[in-house]
């Protein structure tokens, strides 16, 4: 790779789309930085995505606390790419992270509600300094753009219901500081980028939920859930707009859902 590629940051990766997305930024030539609360993970996924021809490193961050997300980050950007041995432009992030605290309200404890805001609101917040500081930094590109942030909301970002008050208060702060930001910000050429995830998501956890024939139409069924490849060429999809026609929400869904 040119050591001008492009660096592509996911905060959370998960096992369904969070894994996937990388992966397909990889193929369209970006470097990609990955962080999870447990580093082995991320350098797991990072050594599959440069066994396949990618490149990829992974970082660990033991909270999504804003001074862990700092720190980070920091690491990132001083981080030497092996191909280069230099620094990269970072032109892309995504706050993929989450934290449910689901169940009734009156169960919900005051440690259940801090993962949740922290995961939801304090994290990103310190992400999406930190990726805005770093965008400003690079010139404009061929699409109009310093760089993209998005981020991945669930139906819980606009609408509240039994068992996700925890979740959804989350929810609803990382979706209105996504609108705030891509209002703030898309004059200086940064695009912002919100994209709720509407229903389950085809994962090997969803999988174990499932037993015969509940399983095969679960696997095979496209109509009932949401294909994490999917999901990836959607945010690919966000971060190669031009300025000229910037989404700043997506509601991504199967053609089937029920709720």
């Amino acid at each position: 790779m040119a050591s001008t590629s492009p660096v592509f940051i996911v905060a959370g990766i998960g096992n369904g789309s969070g894994r996937l997305i990388p992966r397909l930024f990889a193929k369209h030539g970006y470097r990609v930085a990955l962080i999870a609360r447990h580093a082995d993970q991320a350098k797991k996924l990072a050594d599959e995505i440069n066994k396949a021809g990618g490149e990829a490193a992974g970082f660990g961050s033991n909270d999504y606390a804003y001074k862990s997300i700092i720190a980070v980050w920091d690491e990132i950007k001083a981080f030497k790419w092996p191909s280069s041995q230099q620094t990269a432009p970072i032109r892309a992030a995504l706050w993929n992270a989450s934290n449910g605290g689901f169940g009734s309200f009156l169960d919900v404890t005051e440690e259940s509600l801090q993962q949740s805001i922290e995961a939801n609101v304090t994290g990103a917040f310190a992400f999406s300094r930190q990726a805005i500081l770093t965008f400003r930094e690079n010139d404009v590109d061929e699409r109009g753009k310093r760089g993209t942030l998005l981020f991945t909301g669930a139906t819980a970002s606009i609408r509240g219901n039994v068992f996700t008050s925890a979740f959804a208060a989350g929810k609803f702060g990382l979706r209105s500081l996504s609108q705030s930001l891509s209002k703030e910000f898309g004059k200086e050429n940064i695009h912002v980028a919100h994209a709720i995830i509407d229903g389950g998501i085809l994962t090997d956890r969803g999988r174990e939920r499932h037993t015969g024939d509940a399983r095969k139409e679960y696997e095979e069924n496209n109509d009932i859930r949401l294909d994490p490849d999917s999901i990836a060429s959607s945010y690919l999809y966000l971060a190669n707009q031009d300025r000229s026609a910037w989404t700043w929400e997506l509601d991504l869904r199967p053609a089937h859902e029920k709720w």
